[in-house]
């Protein structure tokens, strides 16, 4: 078969498994379902009423020679293993600016997603269920960030510790899915359309393949499923 031949199918294949295996693997979180995120969060890392960890990640797009370049990013909510994805910002775009910018901020705005607030565990204090993320994110009721360093006492410098042992696992996911696909690892040549598509099948496949038993170890010594 010719180069294009192949490539059609590539990015028809990656299309189909996205829009084919979301529905079932990775769908719209629910009210119940992120309660249990929250309650496994609080369990493993001591970290309350966490409904998942979010971040970014540009992937670079080689485009034609003479038409620039551009970068596609990946907004992902993370409980070790990816339960939204969200993929096309700019490569220019901020983390922040690219959450602001994506269904998943209007959602939560909106409060259609968010479980209610409630007790914090052998406390009176009644908290709101939050995303975890790093200092490019702005400062919400439902998405908690770390102390700036010019404010820190030794009570901040706990939490932020606490916080940051909570968001490593949207490293690890990051970590684990350009392990298993290193295409994300460098420049991919095609145009935004497909990347797009590539990026999102290989989000997908890492979450039916790794997470539903598909257990190895590659040469670099990288684990591919277990975070």
């Amino acid at each position: 078969m010719g180069q294009s031949t192949i490539a059609s199918i590539v990015h028809e294949t990656c299309h189909v498994l996205w829009y084919e295996l979301v529905p079932i693997h990775m769908p719209m979180p629910t009210e119940q379902r992120l309660k249990a995120i929250a309650e496994d969060f609080e369990a493993t890392w001591n970290f309350p009423h966490c409904i998942g960890t979010i971040d970014g990640k540009h992937c670079e797009i080689k485009k034609p020679p003479k038409s620039g370049y551009i970068g596609a990013i990946k907004k992902e909510i993370a409980k070790r293993k990816f339960v939204a994805v969200e993929v096309g910002g700019r490569g220019k775009q901020s983390d922040g600016g690219t959450f602001i910018a994506s269904t998943l901020y209007k959602l939560i705005e909106k409060e259609k997603k968010n479980p209610l607030p409630k007790r914090l565990t052998n406390s009176d204090i009644i908290a709101p269920y939050v995303l975890v993320g790093d200092e490019a994110y702005p400062l919400k009721h439902y998405l908690m960030r770390p102390y700036p360093e010019r404010v820190l006492n030794n009570e901040r410098k706990c939490f932020n510790i606490r916080l940051s042992t909570a968001r490593q696992t949207i490293e690890c996911a990051f970590g684990i899915l350009t392990c298993k696909w290193r295409i994300l690892l460098k420049p991919i040549e095609t145009n935004r359309k497909n990347a797009l598509s590539i990026i999102k099948a290989a989000c997908i496949l890492l979450y039916t393949q790794c997470y539903n038993g598909f257990k190895r170890r590659s040469r670099s010594g990288c684990h591919t499923c277990a975070i």
